[in-house]
């Protein structure tokens, strides 16, 4: 068997960490650019990673009581014009539509014709078009809560672009439910931030810390934000969900009115939340390694691959019994759906096979050849681990199952110690500077993680993170209520939150 490569991705983490989360792409094969600037094409395994995510926060979804709809891409200038605040926040990203035809250019080509009489705003976050929606609707108590979700894409018109973590399109949910109290609001903006972390825990494999973000930090018109944050391998943070407390900011922009039980006219209360193909991003530089992508076992597209090893004179009988042992395996229940097989016997040499599956994160890898058949067994390897062990066929189908909770597990607990081994207390500025510039020239990309620190003002800290590029991710839930002092001014200060630089 060929022998692998010393590292199937070049550059390693350590030597260039965005080239490498490139390569780890490619050599998946989950996405490529396409002819459009800042857009991605999603490649297959990619997809089906992405409807794994679909599928099970869908049902997620429908669990808290919502139904999935949908509201149309192309969003009239007027809506955005009546929210100032949620305009200024997405208005140097919008994409515009000005004509609604092409025709003929004199000196060649097309040039287009028919200009509209409003323009048209491609769907960069859908609160308005869905509020307009939702003022017909609503008209008395008796049609509230409102608690919908829809499946869509997005245009944001990024200059800087990164697959998966920042495309000018991008696909992602986004849940819009309208309430009679703010009572009501808020705890829909809580519990669906906590659908959020479950998922990304018990799914992803990826810890969080769930906070509300700072004023500065928040979506824009909303009340209150609440994220989910994650640190990646080079310890920035990823911010991987968001839940928004409205108030009646998007209610009075768009009319949203009921006549209350009481028989008065009143405004209703707004959520909204969601998350996007930027999970996929964050799988991979939470998981992966210099071989490839690593994808835990309760999202992968296949858990486990089987790759034959014959001569032509031993075919039959080898895929004879790997078609035995796929469908045993397939018959057992992972997480309530059938363990995924796959079996590949294409025409190609054993090390290509094998690294294909490795740089793509298969969880499981089991090789069968004559000699594993005449001790009925198989030689099994995991991805997590890199490790390969003989294992008789029979123990392998009894704990198949167990397997893969341990792998998913490992993941997560190997995370996890990342996080706790570069999260500090910081409370002066110096150590806050030190804790944040690269060390090493050789790799600025390689420093600081997770920074708890009180502060007093948010405006004040502006120019020393402006400077050292760092932002606050979010006052967390389980964050120490004790008043302390501000690292930077030596003010009181009740509020700590984590600091970090960011994607």
């Amino acid at each position: 068997m060929a022998k692998a490569p010393k590292n199937a991705i070049s550059p390693t983490r350590a030597e260039d960490y965005p080239e490498w989360y490139q390569q780890v792409i490619r050599a998946a094969d989950l996405a490529e650019n396409s002819p459009v600037r800042g857009c991605m094409v999603i490649k297959p395994w990619g997809y089906q990673l992405w409807e794994n995510m679909q599928r099970a926060l869908d049902d997620m979804f429908k669990a808290t009581g919502h139904q999935n709809a949908y509201f149309p891409l192309f969003i009239p200038m007027s809506f955005l014009e009546k929210e100032a605040e949620h305009v200024e926040g997405f208005a140097k990203e919008c994409a515009v539509v000005t004509h609604h035809r092409l025709e003929p250019d004199p000196e060649g080509g097309l040039r287009p014709a028919g200009e509209l009489e409003e323009p048209l705003i491609v769907r960069p976050t859908s609160e308005t078009i869905i509020g307009a929606t939702y003022a017909k609707w609503v008209q008395s108590y008796r049609d509230l809560p409102i608690l919908i979700n829809q499946w869509a894409n997005v245009v944001r018109w990024e200059m800087r672009t990164r697959m998966f973590l920042r495309t000018a399109e991008f696909l992602w949910q986004e849940g819009h439910t309208v309430h009679a109290t703010e009572a009501e609001a808020i705890e829909e903006t809580e519990k669906m931030i906590d659908v959020y972390a479950d998922f990304a825990r018990n799914w992803m494999a990826m810890p969080v810390t769930i906070g509300a973000k700072t004023p500065g930090e928040r979506f824009p018109g909303a009340v209150e934000t609440l994220s989910i944050e994650a640190m990646m391998q080079d310890r920035k943070a990823l911010q991987a969900g968001t839940s928004h407390f409205l108030g009646q900011n998007f209610s009075k922009a768009q009319e949203i009115v009921f006549q209350s039980e009481s028989g008065s006219r009143e405004y209703a209360w707004t959520t909204s939340w969601g998350v996007s193909t930027r999970l996929v991003g964050a799988l991979i530089m939470t998981h992966s390694d210099d071989d490839g992508f690593v994808v835990p076992p309760r999202l992968a597209p296949i858990h486990i691959v089987i790759l034959p090893i014959y001569k032509e004179e031993s075919r039959s009988a080898v895929l004879e019994y790997i078609d035995s042992l796929a469908t045993a395996l397939r018959d057992q229940s992972f997480h309530g759906a059938p363990i995924r097989v796959e079996v590949d016997d294409r025409d190609m040499r054993g090390g290509e096979k094998k690294w294909h599956h490795v740089k793509r994160g298969v969880p499981i890898r089991l090789e069968v050849g004559p000699k594993d058949m005449e001790k009925d067994s198989v030689f099994l390897a995991r991805r997590d681990l890199g490790k390969s062990v003989p294992m008789p066929r029979q123990e392998l189908i009894a704990n198949v199952v167990e397997l893969l909770d341990e792998i998913q597990q490992s993941l997560y607990d190997k995370a996890d110690q990342l996080r706790r081994d570069n999260t500090v207390t910081i409370t002066n500025e110096k150590d806050f500077r030190d804790y944040f510039t690269p060390q090493d020239p050789e790799s600025p990309e390689i420093h600081g993680g997770f920074a708890w620190c009180h502060f007093a003002d948010e405006e004040s800290l502006q120019p020393l993170l402006k400077e050292l590029k760092v932002t606050i991710r979010c006052i967390p839930r389980e964050a120490n209520d004790a008043s302390g002092t501000c690292f930077a001014t030596g003010k009181p200060a009740a509020k700590q939150a984590i600091f970090a630089k960011a994607y």
